[in-house]
């Protein structure tokens, strides 16, 4: 049989055994298989969703802020990094929370799987455990430190990175506070369990943020025209920290 003559669903099996890299130029070869695979929601994306993440993130509320199997499939891709993190990190079997291991005098980091130097990006943040004495979610570069000795803001303690410290609501970069944030009067602190909505731009080399869908206003400007990657550093024993990578973020 010619595989034109083929139904949807057959297809759509055939396709979901492909390398995702497959999937992206057959999209290109007809008109049908691009209106079959630009179809987030269907089994051909479901099927990879199911080999590639544990059912119990399947199964929970973290990935809901991406509502079709192929944003999720994208989310697992740009999650933390097992082999970019510091050694008293580890990823949790479901591919998106760290845990932090309760180690004395030490400050520990993670960057996200892939960097970003052109376009719009969102994630979110969600600290799952104490924040401890300094909790810091923002951005580095592939040559920030990932860990150090003592509780200090490590993600904003040098030139290669830029962070919120949650805890303080103080903005970090190369050592030195750059002010409050957001620039509110009696500013809220962050609640544990709250998701932290990160906005990079790297057309306008800005840092947002926002919370609650709440836009908080830009954090940095002038960011290097290199390749930036999701962190956050903790100091807390057995703390954890979800990341949600969600594509271009919706204006408005």
């Amino acid at each position: 049989m010619h595989v034109d003559l083929l139904p949807d669903i057959i297809l759509g099996n055939i396709f979901s055994f492909l390398p995702l890299q497959d999937l992206r130029s057959s999209s290109l070869v007809c008109k049908r298989w691009y209106s079959l695979l630009n179809d987030e929601d269907n089994d051909v994306w479901r099927l990879h969703c199911i080999r590639k993440l544990a059912e119990e993130v399947l199964s929970s509320d973290l990935l809901s802020s991406t509502p079709t199997y192929k944003t999720k499939l994208k989310a697992f891709h740009h999650a933390w990094n097992p082999e970019d993190c510091s050694r008293n990190i580890y990823i949790k079997p479901n591919g998106f929370t760290i845990h932090r291991n309760p180690v004395a005098q030490s400050t520990d980091a993670v960057r996200g799987k892939i960097g970003f130097s052109q376009g719009r990006h969102a994630w979110e943040v969600m600290w799952e455990g104490p924040l401890g004495t300094v909790a810091v979610v923002g951005i580095a570069t592939k040559e920030a430190t990932l860990q150090t000795h003592g509780y200090i803001a490590l993600l904003g303690s040098d030139d290669q990175s830029w962070g919120w410290n949650l805890v303080d609501n103080h903005l970090l970069h190369n050592g030195d506070s750059q002010g409050n944030y957001p620039m509110l009067n009696n500013a809220p602190k962050y609640q544990v369990g709250e998701r932290i909505r990160v906005i990079l731009d790297c057309d306008d080399n800005t840092l947002a943020f926002e919370r609650n869908y709440e836009f908080l206003g830009v954090a940095f400007r002038g960011l290097p025209e290199k390749l930036l990657y999701p962190s956050v550093s903790a100091v807390y024993g057995h703390t954890e920290v979800s990341m949600v990578y969600l594509g271009p973020p919706l204006d408005g």
